[in-house]
């Protein structure tokens, strides 16, 4: 049956999130990517309109046209892989952590598995086993270390792209309730482990949460303005969960996420005012000067006999000041 323009994009404003115009289409890897990322965590679901009418003409293709070589490198596909894979390997940090042999079995499996899904999608490949491989390879190095994540991601990725390759033709399409029970599998085999620990042991979950959101607000602290934009980006399941009005005791556990960047927030702002050497009712005029005034002093040129900690000195000083301009400026209403 041939596909309409009209039903895909219907599908993709109604339903596509959660992949509903790429299961139309006969993009099951694409579909079950959209699945478990909410539509490319929402980026990628709205940049896809575009896609749509060129998607359509190849899935009514009378012939699938057979390609040989290699595909381009693409970096858009390479750095989907590298979050994709981060974002699988929280999802297991979180829902499997408890397991023997965690960090060398569990999540360098998540994460190759993470970085295979997004090489699937389109009419590109991979090969499965170097990336598990890899994945396999790094895990050791890294081992007992949520940072492991990252490396193991973005070793994978690497290996992904250097076996991409098109796709062999398929000679014919499966029957609709056979794909629907082969993504149904995937997904609950993705779900099904965060959402046990998620309301079977709420405490841990939420205290594990806390830690990956520390963990990242403490990697970007050098960056006050990126340190913001990621705490809004990683407190927004809370706020929306509150906005639409859940409580009682399992949302008292989550709550003490929110508490926790709250009272990190806090401790970087007294850091700050310590290291400007001010109290905290400062005034904007009262930081800039200490500003100056320090920056001159650590300027790492002024002290070549103590270069080192003139440079981290210098580092901090304006890693401070950006951080308290910030918060000084007036919020826009």
């Amino acid at each position: 049956m041939a596909k309409r323009l009209w039903v895909a994009v219907a599908l993709w404003a109604l339903g596509g999130p959660a992949g509903l115009h790429h299961l139309y289409l006969g993009r099951d890897n694409h579909a079950l990517l959209w699945m478990l990322t909410l539509g490319g965590f929402g980026v990628g679901w709205l940049w896809e309109l575009w896609l749509l009418p060129g998607w359509v003409a190849r899935a009514n293709s009378a012939s699938e046209v057979r390609r040989d070589g290699r595909p381009p490198l693409s970096p858009v596909r390479f750095l989907g892989q590298a979050l994709v894979g981060i974002y699988f390997g929280l999802v297991a940090l979180i829902g499997l952590s408890t397991l023997p042999g965690f960090y060398l079995v569990a999540l360098p499996l998540a994460v190759g598995l993470g970085v295979h899904l997004v090489s699937e999608v389109g009419d590109q490949s991979s090969d499965l086993q170097g990336t598990l491989t890899a994945a396999f390879i790094t895990a050791p190095i890294f081992h007992g270390r949520s940072v492991a994540i990252l490396p193991i991601s973005l070793t994978t990725s690497v290996v992904a792209q250097q076996h991409r390759h098109y796709k062999a033709s398929r000679g014919s399409s499966e029957k609709l309730s056979a794909r629907l029970y082969r993504l149904g599998l995937a997904y609950l085999a993705f779900s099904a482990p965060l959402a046990h620990c998620a309301f079977s042991n709420t405490a841990a979950t939420a205290n594990y949460i806390a830690s990956a959101i520390g963990a990242a607000l403490d990697w970007v602290s050098v960056f006050p303005s990126l340190s913001g934009i990621l705490e809004s980006m990683l407190l927004l399941p809370y706020r929306a969960w509150k906005i639409l009005g859940f409580g009682d005791s399992y949302f008292q556990e989550w709550e003490k996420v929110f508490v926790f960047v709250q009272s990190f927030q806090s401790e970087r702002q007294q850091m700050a005012y310590k290291i400007l050497g001010l109290h905290s009712d400062a005034t904007l005029d009262e930081i800039n000067k200490s500003y100056r005034e320090l920056v001159k002093h650590w300027h790492p040129d002024h002290n070549p006999h103590r270069a080192t900690e003139a440079e981290r000195r210098f580092i901090e000083v304006q890693a401070a000041y950006e951080l308290l301009t910030q918060m000084k400026k007036p919020k826009s209403v």
